[in-house]
């Protein structure tokens, strides 16, 4: 029978160790040569479409070999811009206005350093301005928001930023440091702001989102809100002194109870980026979200909009590379103002 000396057992234990280390790095190998990305994408609250679409978007991406994407659920646009900034996410989706305002450090960006990486990817839906008021309290109008207790959304979200430029065409404000306060806000969620409406105690709450929204669905449903049309001339006024708004028309039966259409606002929502991430793997998440269409749509009916055709449709930053290539390649003409 043979003597293990300790010199010899520590030998084996040796030799075993490098063996097991080998072995980790051989089964490591495909992966790690195949570059491995790990892609978080940052969304909003739970109870509009971005969140949604974001999990969507990270399940096909997660199919990718060499790709692992999830969602994160964020205050909106302006902090995505923020995440974007200090690399802890990859990709956004965000309002093509406050993007345009963080690439240029104007609007709400003002006296901030311009976001000259932020890259657009391509435009996914149109971001539909919902009024959700109190049923049966006499709210016939945005101006009869005066002396209200409304929820312009999260603080310094897309959201509020909206609501603070549409009621300043009725001439309402709710911000101290901007005149005369004519209307109370409140700060909130979505799924927040729903929940105060079926309690009773806000009269008010904007909601911005892809058609259909999950939290005005929620709130119409309940029948303690109903949607409010804004007036013509005031639909004008925002759209002119913001070209990234147009006209929009929610039609009668999109939601419950809604019996009649409502006359609004919409913008383009963009999947945006940063110029640093590299060409091919853009390339490779455009390609995965076309060619995944049917799954983007059972994941969020707003995405039937999400086709090369409407690609470059409200953008307003430059697109990055990789999403170019793609797009070029399916025949869409890029402008020269997108190309950076």
């Amino acid at each position: 029978m043979k003597k293990f000396t300790v010199k010899k057992c520590a030998a084996i234990l040796i030799s075993v160790s490098l063996i097991f280390v080998v072995g980790m790095l051989l089964l490591a190998g495909t992966p790690a040569e195949a570059a491995q990305y790990r892609i978080n994408i940052a969304t909003a609250t739970t109870g509009g479409a971005y969140y949604p679409i974001g999990n969507t978007m990270a399940q096909i991406y997660s199919k990718i070999e060499g790709i692992r994407a999830s969602a994160q659920s964020t205050a909106g646009t302006p902090q995505n811009v923020e995440l974007l900034i200090n690399d802890e996410v990859q990709i956004a989706i965000g309002q093509t206005g406050i993007c345009y305002y963080a690439y240029t450090g104007t609007g709400s960006y003002e006296g901030k350093a311009p976001y000259t990486n932020e890259r657009g990817m391509f435009t996914l839906y149109p971001n539909v301005m919902h009024w959700v008021v109190k049923k049966n309290a006499g709210i016939k109008s945005v101006a009869d928001l005066k002396g209200k207790h409304i929820v312009p959304g999260q603080v310094a979200s897309a959201t509020e930023i909206n609501s603070r430029e549409m009621l300043a065409a009725y001439g309402l404000n709710y911000l101290k440091d901007k005149g005369e306060v004519t209307v109370t806000a409140e700060y909130l969620g979505y799924n927040e702001a729903g929940d105060q409406m079926k309690n009773g105690l806000i009269d008010a709450t904007h909601i911005a989102g892809g058609v259909p929204t999950a939290a005005v669905m929620d709130i119409l449903s309940s029948e303690a809100g109903e949607l409010l049309s804004m007036e013509e001339e005031q639909i004008k006024t925002i759209c002119e002194k913001y070209p990234w708004y147009y006209p929009y028309t929610i039609a009668a039966g999109t939601y419950p109870k809604q019996t009649a259409d409502v006359h609004t606002v919409a913008l383009a929502n963009i999947l945006f980026t940063d110029a640093r991430l590299p060409d091919d793997l853009i390339y490779t998440l455009t390609k995965a979200t076309f060619e995944n269409h049917e799954d983007m749509v059972l994941g969020h009916k707003a995405t039937e909009y999400t086709v090369v055709e409407n690609a470059v449709k409200g953008m307003l930053i430059p697109l990055h590379p990789g999403a170019i290539k793609y797009l070029e390649e399916k025949g869409v003409a890029v402008p020269d103002n997108l190309k950076p």
